[in-house]
């Protein structure tokens, strides 16, 4: 009896114990070396311990330091300490919320090359997270932003240990920024170009990574039609590549490349694109789709090296711009010798705080969904003041883009922008907010 006792429970012990290894580790057994690295990354990264990485939170600050201590164990150097950059952002409350960078190097080997950089960076904050009303109760939601953007920097973190294992290959010496506060006007790729370095450094390009992890969508490459870029990754299709990207004309995604082209720094943002989970909570690891995301992987270190060691990197508008510049059709809002001004103001926020926030109405499905973040909307002011050409850059939700689109459409005339002492039409952008009560 007690022999058969015995042999019963040894058997019940082994399959459970083989009930618990299947149920856990048998989904992982083909996962490569780099697949299982990415969903560890990404799995904390976007895990509901980081509450979302809101700009400034702790979540953020977490995220910060995990990436800080990947590119440590990867062999990477840091300016001074754990890389860590702290800096504030003046909020319209008139408070100032602290948030920070983490950056990090490779050095180059070539003596002509080696005090020239290139810029591999990505978006490191997300939405944080909200509490809602529905139907009289509370509920808590997390906007884990696996995608937006744990994806990207677990890309970055890959191609750091990658470029870093292959250093002895690298011309140009190669900085990793994971921005924070991107999400606040790219608060961190600003602060990046123009208080950590400023103009003392010689930045040749910059490849931006922002929301790689859903292959099956496409895979993008946005240029600003810089020549060298598109000769660059022309070179590459002809050659074996795991997968090409689609180079297209239209911004798929508005991120950090931004800062880096109104610095005239050549870039190419690499994406998978929008996604239905995008700003919601159901942007978790589980979406990911991470055996193609090591494919993009392959072809962007393959990409950054060729890049890193490209004889010349320049930057050159494309000819439709060009054209619409020198026939004085549309300037930027950077280029005008006097800018656009609403009710007196030239500083964006201002009419922000005086025209869209007064009078932006928040859409009621979107508050019962708990759909909320920064809708980025470019338009024209026109030569007679008058605000034209208005269209969703960036989206959120389509109630939230129409509402965006709305009130920047129905907004009083401005003064306009003035070039060589005659008015011309100013192209302008700006991220329009629509936030939930946070969670106390």
């Amino acid at each position: 009896m007690l022999k058969k006792f015995v042999t019963l429970l040894v058997v019940l012990v082994s399959t459970n114990c083989f009930a618990q290894f299947a149920g856990s580790s048998l989904e992982g057994l083909s996962d490569s070396e780099v697949v299982s690295s990415m969903k560890e990354q990404v799995g904390y990264i976007a895990s509901a311990m980081l509450e979302g990485r809101a700009a400034g939170s702790e979540g953020e600050r977490m995220a910060a330091e995990f990436i800080s201590s990947e590119f440590a164990s990867y062999g990477l150097e840091f300016l001074s300490g754990d890389g860590l950059e702290a800096f504030g952002i003046l909020q319209e409350s008139g408070d100032t919320l602290r948030s920070r960078n983490v950056v990090a190097f490779i050095p180059g080997y070539d003596k002509e090359l080696k005090n020239r950089y290139v810029v591999i960076c990505a978006r490191m904050d997300n939405l944080g997270s909200a509490r809602i009303n529905i139907n009289g109760e509370q509920h808590d939601k997390i906007y884990y932003g696996a995608n937006g953007n744990a994806s990207g920097l677990s890309m970055m973190l890959q191609l750091a240990r990658k470029l870093s294992i292959n250093r002895v290959l690298l011309k140009r010496s190669v900085i990793f920024l994971a921005a924070g506060a991107s999400q606040n006007s790219s608060a961190g790729s600003w602060y990046f170009l123009n208080r950590s370095f400023g103009n003392g450094i010689k930045i040749d390009a910059c490849v931006n990574l922002d929301m790689l992890g859903l292959p099956s969508n496409g895979f993008y490459a946005y240029t600003s039609s810089n020549q060298d870029i598109n000769d660059l990754i022309a070179e590459l299709s002809g050659t074996l590549q795991p997968v090409l990207p689609r180079v297209v004309a239209e911004e798929p995604v508005a991120s950090d490349h931004r800062s880096f082209y109104e610095k005239e720094i050549p870039s190419v943002l690499f994406t998978t694109g929008m996604y239905p989970e995008y700003n919601t909570e159901r942007d978790t690891p589980s979406i990911l789709e991470y055996q193609d995301m090591e494919r993009e992987l392959e072809y962007i270190y393959n990409f950054s090296l060729s890049l890193v060691n490209r004889k010349a990197i320049e930057f050159r508008r494309d000819n439709a711009v060009r054209a619409r510049q020198s026939s004085g059709d549309v300037y930027s809002y950077a280029d005008c010798d006097v800018k656009p001004r609403f009710l007196g103001s030239s500083d964006p926020s201002d009419f922000l705080r005086k025209w869209v926030y007064v009078y932006q109405r928040y859409p009621r499905e979107a508050v019962r969904d708990g759909i909320q973040g920064r809708v980025l909307v470019d338009f024209i002011i026109d030569q007679k003041g008058k605000v034209t050409d208005v269209k969703v850059a960036k989206g959120v939700d389509e109630l939230l883009d129409a509402e965006a689109v709305r009130v920047i459409s129905s907004s009083p005339d401005w003064k306009p922008a003035v070039m060589g002492g005659k008015k011309v039409k100013c192209a302008m952008s700006v991220y329009v907010d629509f936030k939930l009560q946070k969670r106390k």
